[in-house]
């Protein structure tokens, strides 16, 4: 389970680092593409075959089906750890995010999500009050 939130720099290379603790979590071979709001996803192998199933699962026929097809996996890469335990971000993924330097890493149990500190820092500023509507609201769904 990935859990946790981890701060970290970006080199100008896009290199990546990734917690010790998470990279166990990972596995070997992870996959990057582009996340909601902004920031960018980071699957292990399992979690990520999961992800494709379901997105997957729309008939190819429908348009909107190919679009959300064409927003993840045309930003997608596969990738694996280097000897200092950091992954290559991809200038697409990169612009993305809006990374520069400054990243925070966000365990949400499956995988990880990649912000830049600023950003994080504006999605991240939830009210108690705020989250007792969502949590109502998902409740009704």
């Amino acid at each position: 389970m990935l859990l946790g939130e981890y701060n970290h720099n970006i080199d100008d290379k896009g290199r990546l680092i990734i917690p010790a603790k998470c990279r166990e979590e990972l596995g070997d071979t992870v996959y990057l593409c582009k996340g909601r709001e902004g920031c960018i996803y980071l699957y292990p192998q399992d979690a990520w075959t999961d992800f494709v199933d379901e997105i997957t699962e729309s008939s190819r026929n429908k348009k909107d089906a190919r679009k959300i097809q064409r927003y993840y996996f045309g930003s997608a890469s596969e990738t694996n750890f280097d000897k200092q335990g950091r992954v290559l971000v991809t200038t697409k993924l990169r612009e993305h995010g809006d990374l520069t330097k400054d990243v925070v890493l966000i365990g949400m149990n499956d995988h990880m999500e990649i912000w830049d500190l600023d950003r994080w820092e504006e999605n991240d500023d939830i009210s108690e009050e705020e989250l007792d509507e969502i949590e109502e609201r998902s409740e009704e769904d």
